[in-house]
């Protein structure tokens, strides 16, 4: 389904969507009422998560506390809602990579948890949106949110279909469908799944025809929306605690050092240099066809 961007109109009232006097570089943040909608606009890369994203999405949110606004919706702009981190060739996670530290780099790979932490933590009510394809970092994002409502033909991936980290994504995943399913996802890179069955999986909330989301999204939202704010906020907060003290967010935090020892491995570097030669899908083809290498480390 290819989410409309611009102008929407409010089922319940008729009224058009107002956009954010603030101006983002990679969202767009509107306004009816009681429903704030985030969309995610970098749909020349299926909305690929750069810095720059990660920190207007930041911003959008911290702008929407204290407000009156009950609910927010996140999705994503034309036919994805999130290709996860940008690893081509000339982003952050790849084309710099090398410059960073180990240490460097865990801080990097905690700061997007605390920002997913934040989703967590919002004090309204926040809804995932997912159609066409949801890859990696953009189900730690979709996790954390509060209800997760998918299209049935959409395309659900925990791990790259490259492995260039690991124990980073698929934490998120084993207080939804269980550690057995979590590994799954994670082991065979690039597995996916439908909305259909990510549902069956207890991963999303609830799947619905394609063409039929992003109304069903709209009436959900502003049916929550219909419920004080502060009520909501108490009632997310008791059930985020329960889910607490099973030990969510420690275990997300942990998977950043993991990650980050992964990407000191030859075998990693080795397929970072294969998407700087080859480019992303070229390297992903090559991993289908060859595998990556068991290379010995030089002691």
């Amino acid at each position: 389904m290819r989410l409309s961007q611009g102008h929407h109109l409010n089922p319940e009232t008729g009224s058009d969507l107002c956009e954010s006097p603030v101006s983002y570089e990679c969202i767009l943040l509107e306004h009816d009422g009681p429903v704030a909608w985030i969309t995610l606009n970098r749909p020349q890369r299926l909305n690929a998560m750069n810095d720059q994203l990660l920190t207007d999405l930041d911003s959008a949110l911290q702008s929407l506390r204290g407000t009156k606004n009950r609910v927010v919706v996140i999705r994503g702009a034309g036919r994805a809602f999130c290709a996860g981190y940008d690893v081509s060739p000339d982003s952050e996670e790849i084309g710099y990579a090398s410059a960073r530290g180990p240490v460097g780099d865990r801080d990097r790979l905690l700061s997007n948890i605390e920002l997913w932490t934040r989703i967590w933590r919002h004090e309204q009510p926040v809804i995932a949106a997912i159609h066409g394809h949801c890859i990696g970092g953009g189900t730690q994002l979709a996790s954390l949110c509060d209800i997760t409502i998918v299209a049935d033909d959409a395309s659900i991936q925990s791990s790259p279909s490259l492995p260039i980290g690991g124990g980073y994504l698929s934490p998120l995943w084993v207080h939804l469908v269980g550690p057995k399913r979590a590994k799954l996802m994670s082991f065979d890179a690039g597995r996916r799944i439908s909305g259909t069955q990510a549902v069956d999986w207890g991963w999303a909330t609830e799947a619905v025809p394609a063409d039929q989301l992003e109304t069903y999204v709209r009436e959900l939202a502003y049916s929550i929306a219909r419920t004080p704010g502060n009520l909501l906020r108490l009632k997310k907060e008791a059930i985020n605690r329960a889910a607490e003290m099973d030990g969510l967010l420690s275990y997300a935090r942990t998977g950043a050092e993991t990650d980050a020892l992964l990407h000191l491995t030859p075998e990693v570097a080795l397929a970072q240099a294969w998407i700087k030669e080859l480019g992303l899908k070229g390297a992903i083809q090559r991993f289908r066809d060859d595998g990556l290498p068991d290379i010995e480390d030089a002691q």
